[in-house]
């Protein structure tokens, strides 16, 4: 399941990135843009509701937001409280699942995020809805939700797709990552391959399997965003590494 992926994932997450420190910030100030331009400039208050290791949260706290984030992987929410500690960041994280964050919180936010391709992780349309349900509950008025994914409609979908990572060096051992990505009708499956080389004739290789998602095309998101409530509900291209779909709750 997508959850034990996540959790055996999160010691390496950060590998994904060519540089995971820079995509922190490139990605914040991406994000604030998009906040500033639909939601204006009191917006204080955010809801990451899929931190995964806390690319998007540490950016934002690091701008001056009040950020709360959660993820279903207890791992990489380990992985974000360190990362965040370590910056003397007083981000509050907490383990939750994004279709019951009313019971997780019982409160409201500014703005609600899920980026890189989290929602997709749900694996059908009536999940999806109602995770996009409880992000609507937990907006106030005036504010708005924003995520990102994958644009499932122009992706190729090979039967089988090689991914590779660039190499990363940690003290004194290269850290190879690459992603085989399967599809077969509207779902995606990945299993992500870990190879630590420590200069010896033989290495640990890990395969992490378990990442599926659900193929969902930007414009299914819309219609489902402005089911569950949102309005004036967008794609925004070139904005991020994945587009971004922001609706606002009146």
């Amino acid at each position: 399941m997508t959850e034990t992926y996540y959790n055996d994932l999160a010691p390496y997450y950060k590998f994904i990135y060519p540089d995971w420190e820079a995509s922190v910030k490139r990605q914040a100030a991406a994000i604030d843009s998009v906040i500033t331009e639909f939601f204006g400039h009191e917006v204080q208050h955010i809801l990451d509701a899929a931190c995964g290791i806390g690319t998007q949260s540490i950016g934002l706290a690091e701008l001056g937001y009040t950020v709360t984030a959660s993820d279903i992987s207890h791992a990489e929410v380990e992985e974000a409280r360190t990362a965040a500690s370590k910056r003397g960041l007083n981000i509050e994280f907490h383990v939750a699942d994004m279709r019951e964050l009313r019971s997780a919180y019982q409160k409201q936010f500014d703005v609600v995020i899920a980026c890189d391709n989290s929602v997709p992780h749900l694996l059908n349309d009536a999940e999806i809805l109602r995770a996009f349900e409880q992000f609507h509950w937990c907006t106030e008025r005036g504010g708005g939700c924003i995520i990102s994914a994958h644009d499932y409609a122009k992706m190729k979908r090979s039967r089988k797709r090689l991914y590779p990572r660039l190499p990363h060096e940690i003290s004194g051992e290269r850290i190879l990552m690459f992603d085989v990505w399967e599809f077969d009708g509207d779902f995606q499956e990945i299993t992500t391959y870990v190879v630590e080389d420590k200069g010896q004739p033989t290495a640990r290789t890990r395969v992490i399997r378990g990442g599926r998602c659900y193929c969902i095309t930007t414009a299914r998101l819309r219609k489902l965003l402005t089911q569950a409530g949102f309005s004036d509900v967008k794609t925004l291209r070139d904005r991020f590494f994945q587009p971004l779909i922001v609706g606002v709750k009146e």
